[in-house]
């Protein structure tokens, strides 16, 4: 893929810390399912929602009421344990992205390690493929992760980008590393997304990265909701990241 043809760029919103608000009380607002339902109609293309061990902040039954109240996919994010791929087996997502997870880490703090673990992650996600869900990994941005995602069946890697949003001084090698895994996961032929602390000062530079398919953000969504409503902040981030694809298509000419 040039870059004068680049894919074309789709957002998932993670709707994960709606829940983390609604859980800090109890009861049931704010909704979970109403947050999905408002980022599909603001043109979300897609919700992601991470189940995690500790139920921390998506519940059980969140993930059965987002898939059978949104229209477009949903992308399940758990770890690569029996309990969270039995509950993906009964959702039935769009995707199962397989993401590390630690109890006492506050969020995601890097890619899922694939090197050295194929075949057990082979054996333990086969369920997933067998049922027709599209397996995706969590990964660092570099090319032997890649290749082990694709060994054991990934149909879809997602680059971590929290190294390049939080390093400002390392920013730049950063974006290079992340451009380039992008290039070999298009040269490999598996789908390549990107995610982990994108906000609107961010997002430009790995929009413009052609190969990328789809960028998942959620907690910068969901706190600046606070402050201008989630459609309004859903619509400006898709604004900012269509300008990026325009942009590089018009470098292209």
């Amino acid at each position: 893929m040039t870059a004068s043809h680049p894919r074309k760029l789709r957002l998932g919103v993670n709707i994960d810390h709606v829940a983390t608000i609604r859980n800090a009380r109890g009861g049931v607002h704010p909704s979970p399912l109403t947050a999905a339902l408002q980022a599909e109609a603001a043109g979300a293309d897609g919700i992601t929602a991470h189940l995690r061990e500790d139920r921390r902040h998506i519940q059980d039954e969140d993930m059965a009421a987002i898939k059978a109240g949104i229209s477009v996919p949903l992308n399940f994010e758990l770890a690569a344990t029996s309990e969270m791929i039995a509950m993906a087996l009964s959702v039935r997502p769009n995707a199962a992205c397989i993401v590390p997870e630690k109890r006492e880490e506050v969020t995601t703090e890097g890619g899922l390690a694939v090197i050295g673990h194929e075949s057990r992650l082979a054996d333990q996600l086969a369920p997933l493929k067998e049922a027709g869900i599209k397996l995706s990994l969590f990964i660092e941005a570099n090319q032997a992760d890649i290749d082990a995602a694709v060994s054991i069946g990934a149909d879809i890697i997602e680059l971590h980008t929290g190294r390049y949003c939080h390093d400002i001084a390392g920013r730049d090698s950063e974006l290079v590393r992340l451009q380039n895994a992008a290039r070999h996961a298009a040269a490999v032929g598996v789908e390549c997304h990107a995610g982990h602390g994108l906000d609107y000062d961010t997002v430009s530079q790995i929009a413009a990265i052609p190969t990328i398919e789809e960028l998942n953000i959620g907690h910068f969504l969901i706190g600046e909701s606070v402050f201008c409503g989630l459609p309004e902040a859903i619509k400006k981030m898709r604004n900012l990241m269509e300008t990026a694809r325009r942009e590089l298509q018009a470098e292209a000419v």
